[in-house]
């Protein structure tokens, strides 16, 4: 199908979805889930097709733990989609209701943004995370994934749109474009007359991209280059607890830590114990020079090592005299998504959480909680890093926009 049919489609269908009630909507999305999880083994041969041709093409160990899916995943997938129905509908909310002197009542109200177009990598749980919030949230999502995922995609896609039919709803309130050419995802990136809003999920190259070359606007989801500091203060069982889970638990996301920043006073002691721990899941250390006299086995780091975003068993690692120190360093190679600094000094985690220019900043936390479903929100559109309409997961409520609506009894003005 061409792209401007796919855009005319999702407009038409979005006048529709703005009308539906809160019952309406979730009869959609429980439909949407039970179609997933009846469809799981045509989902699961899908995507091991996807994964097999992935591990051909070389693909690194940390992109297809985000491509593969199992029966735990497409289980958690589906009950994704239920939660967000349990959400509450922020759609037709007043946020406010005021009179002025001049009689008019004058107040704001959450409408849908409408038309919303993502732009992601090899995460096929994108899929379905975008359409529950999207189609919850009352709009229609036109959905572009990348090459490595599109036979999973296609199924997943598939059973949604099957699911909206068995409620009665228009199946077009999810779209995918099967295309993989550039030339289709730079028509996409132009879409204004169809488009309301674009969404890159991916790595930074993916996301500049579409930052650059977009006509639409963009909510920008970033990369995740995630810092842990450990302060002089830190109590070590506390710190090497919490940078194993924000490292090893997960590296292919972008809330997994990429790079230490430990006090230098603490190192000679700290160190060694961290290699330790780190050697349980073989991750490599790339560290400053002096931090390489002070422990066995780390790799010395260059320059690029402090702003990159490895998604793999790697960590860079930077010894610093001071939480000042420790602050300038995260603001100039963070990518403003989630930093954390393990401390017992109240003045220091204060000086920290006020100083960091990110979407997340923790004390005594792993950077892992930065997201939809920790904070509450159910599934989430991506972490979005940028300060202007959303910042940090976005829900339900980021993803509508809002009208203002004034009631009168003839007034004119003077």
């Amino acid at each position: 199908m061409e792209l401007t049919e796919i855009g005319r489609r999702a407009r038409e269908v979005s006048h529709t979805l703005n009308n539906l009630g809160p019952g309406q909507k979730n009869s959609g999305l429980y439909a949407a889930s039970e179609a997933i999880l009846s469809g799981s083994a045509e989902i699961l041969k899908a995507n091991a097709e996807d994964v097999t041709a992935a591990r051909k093409k070389g693909m690194n160990s940390g992109l297809i733990d985000r491509l593969a899916l199992t029966e735990e995943r497409i289980a958690a997938m589906a009950d994704g989609i239920r939660q967000v129905a349990a959400l509450d509908d922020p759609v037709g909310e007043f946020i406010s209701m005021k009179p002025r002197p001049n009689g008019l009542l004058i107040g704001q109200k959450r409408v849908p943004l409408g038309v919303i177009g993502i732009i992601y990598e090899a995460r096929p749980n994108v899929t379905a995370d975008a359409f529950a919030l999207c189609f919850k949230a009352g709009n229609t999502v036109i959905l572009k994934g990348g090459s490595d995922a599109l036979q999973s995609n296609k199924a997943i896609v598939s059973l949604i749109r099957k699911g909206l039919e068995n409620a009665g709803l228009p199946s077009d309130a999810v779209q995918l474009i099967e295309s993989t050419d550039r030339e289709t995802t730079q028509q996409f990136m132009r879409m204004n007359g169809y488009l309301d809003v674009l969404i890159p999920r991916g790595g930074a190259g993916l996301i500049r991209t579409v930052v650059e070359n977009s006509t639409v606007p963009v909510i920008e989801t970033g990369t995740g280059n995630c810092h842990i500091y450990v302060d002089e203060s830190a109590d070590f069982d506390m710190a090497l607890d919490i940078i194993f889970n924000a490292k090893t638990q997960r590296i292919g996301v972008c809330n997994a830590c990429e790079s230490l920043v430990v006090h230098r006073a603490i190192a000679p002691r700290f160190l060694p114990l961290l290699k330790k721990r780190l050697d349980e899941k073989n991750v490599e250390i790339r560290a400053d020079e002096a931090a390489c006299a002070m422990a066995d086995g780390f790799v010395p780091a260059t320059e690029a090592d402090w702003g990159t975003e490895y998604l793999d068993y790697i960590v860079s690692l930077k010894l610093v005299d001071s939480v000042d120190e420790a602050i300038a360093h995260i603001n100039r190679y963070n990518t403003k998504h989630s930093e954390a600094i393990i401390t017992s000094d109240y003045a220091n985690a204060q000086k920290f959480l006020n100083e960091i220019d990110a979407a997340a900043v923790y004390v005594n936390a792993s950077t892992r909680f930065t997201d939809g479903n920790e904070f509450g929100f159910g599934a989430e559109i991506g972490i979005s890093t940028q300060k202007l309409h959303a910042r940090g997961p976005m829900g339900l409520k980021e993803l509508t926009t809002t009208k203002y609506v004034i009631y009168g009894n003839g007034q004119i003005r003077g």
